[in-house]
């Protein structure tokens, strides 16, 4: 197993080093500490270390190589940070050793995230007074380049964290070079530096390589291949899908190597297990249905209804299932809510792009975020109201389960084959008989089949409450606006299972 986690991190220093000029250690130190028990014990942190320093060196230079042949290397802006960065990592690297068993710090895995966040929210990194490539440094340019340089250099060898990220931020931010001239050249600094930290972690416990020359291999040939791979995409694209692609691969390699290095923490949290518990069922099924849906939209004509409706039905049927599994009704709605935090960007952002609006035809600008939104808020105001304040955890499920495949079903028969409007006082005109009805049956007999779930509530019961809510949700979704029937539906829903319920 140990074998399978070398890849997984070595993948990711690897890319995270050709997209951002990320060191290695960064993604590796903390997955083998945490996830490696071999590297558990008292130099084990300091082995971690020097198999991601050598992992740096092939990876950071293929990584170097593909940006100068774009010529995205800026050496006569970044060359004191190269040499101050040189002289101190042996340094840093010996004092590493003194101290023992170094973990990577806090702060780069922070900041990891933090500048993913930032390329999420901004991705093109130009700016009005940028550098003019092979610009000499001015004064100010000197004096950053000399403190930064000094403490990367020793914070390379100290805790082998490569200066990446660091680099990034002094070149982007303080010297003014574009995204890819700063990746460029901070992996070039990377190649020498990590082949000294590497070598002098070596020299200083030889056992790295005795011991460990597994991992090392494993690492150092999966960690270049990424790295390759990654650095040639990017120079193909435009600054745009670079500064986003970055921006993704940094957000989550930061969020979960915080996640690693705060677990010991978050574990004994019942609340948080229960809820990564919830997350996890919930992305088991959504995951593997998206990879189905989402090449058959693109490689078929299926009508854009028809794709969102499905999209509809597969979240809110795991998002049902994902109740009724769940520990407590506390967990259950706090991993809503986390789907709605996590999807709201990642929609604002790719609805910028040409793709997307093929993907999920929208009916006003904006629409399919807002849509998504509204549904895992009321998803978590089910469970609060139906089981937290009534207790009722299977009729909280019963609920969004009837609204969710009920609404599906009126558009997936009533848009193509509804041939017959309803034309009653109060409706809008537009919904049709054979919609309704397939509502009714649909969000029945998937409410009657959440109620018998495990035998707990009684056949006549269950007959009843699934029928009397399916009757009242399909009239309340036939007299509904289509802005407000994402909330006047299961509301009604929920009101008479409670009812019936009680």
């Amino acid at each position: 197993m140990e074998y399978l986690w070398y890849v997984i991190a070595a993948l990711g220093a690897g890319i995270g080093t050709g997209l951002a000029g990320l060191s290695a250690a960064t993604v590796m130190v903390p997955i083998l500490i945490v996830l490696c028990p071999s590297f558990a014990g008292e130099t084990g942190a300091y082995q971690a270390t020097a198999i991601a320093l050598a992992s740096d060196i092939l990876g950071s230079a293929v990584t170097a190589w593909t940006y100068a042949k774009h010529q995205h290397i800026d050496l006569k802006r970044g060359w004191i940070m190269l040499v101050c960065i040189l002289s101190m990592c042996t340094v840093g690297s010996y004092v590493a050793f003194i101290v023992g068993n170094v973990v990577l710090g806090t702060f780069t895995l922070f900041l990891t995230f933090c500048i993913g966040i930032r390329f999420l929210v901004k991705p093109d990194t130009s700016r009005r007074d940028q550098a003019a490539k092979g610009a000499k440094l001015d004064a100010k340019g000197i004096a950053v380049s000399l403190f930064f340089g000094l403490t990367i250099g020793f914070g390379t060898g100290f805790v082998g964290t490569g200066g990446g990220m660091m680099m990034l931020v002094v070149f982007t931010a303080f010297l003014g070079m574009e995204l890819k001239t700063a990746v460029g050249t901070s992996t070039f600094i990377m190649t020498f530096t990590a082949l000294i930290a590497s070598v002098s972690h070596i020299l200083i416990h030889p056992a790295i390589v005795l011991e460990r020359w597994d991992a090392l291999l494993i690492s150092v040939v999966t960690a270049t291949a990424a790295s390759l791979i990654s650095a040639r995409f990017a120079n193909r694209v435009n600054n745009r899908t670079v500064g986003l692609v970055t921006g993704a691969v940094l957000t989550v390699l930061g969020a979960s190597m915080l996640l690693l290095h705060y677990w010991d923490v978050l574990s004994r949290s019942e609340l948080f297990m229960q809820v990564l518990r919830c997350l996890g069922i919930f992305l088991a099924y959504v995951v593997p249905s998206l990879t189905i849906l989402v090449p058959i939209r693109f490689l078929t004509m299926v009508p854009s209804f028809v794709f969102r409706k499905l999209l509809h039905i597969v979240a809110l049927v795991f998002a049902s299932l994902m109740i009724m599994t769940a520990g407590s009704w506390q967990a259950a709605a706090l991993a809503a809510l986390t789907c709605m935090a996590a999807l709201f960007p990642v929609l604002t952002l790719c609805e910028k792009e040409k793709w997307y609006a093929k993907l999920l035809v929208q009916k006003s600008p904006g629409e399919v975020k807002r849509s998504m939104l509204m549904i895992f808020l009321v998803i978590a105001a089910a469970v609060a109201v139906g089981w937290g304040l009534f207790g009722k955890q299977k009729i909280a499920a019963a609920a969004v389960l009837i609204w969710g495949i009920g609404d599906a079903a009126a558009a997936l028969v009533g848009v193509p084959f509804g041939k017959h409007k309803v034309k009653m006082k109060g409706t809008d005109g537009k919904k049709s008989w054979e919609g309704s009805a397939a509502m009714l049956v649909v969000s029945f007999l998937g409410g009657l089949g959440m109620l018998l779930w495990g035998q707990g509530t009684p056949f006549g019961q269950a007959l009843a409450a699934a029928f009397l809510a399916s009757a009242v949700g399909t009239a309340v979704e036939l007299y509904s606006p289509s802005e407000y029937d994402t909330v006047t539906v299961p509301a009604a829903v929920l009101a008479v299972l409670l009812l019936m319920g009680l």
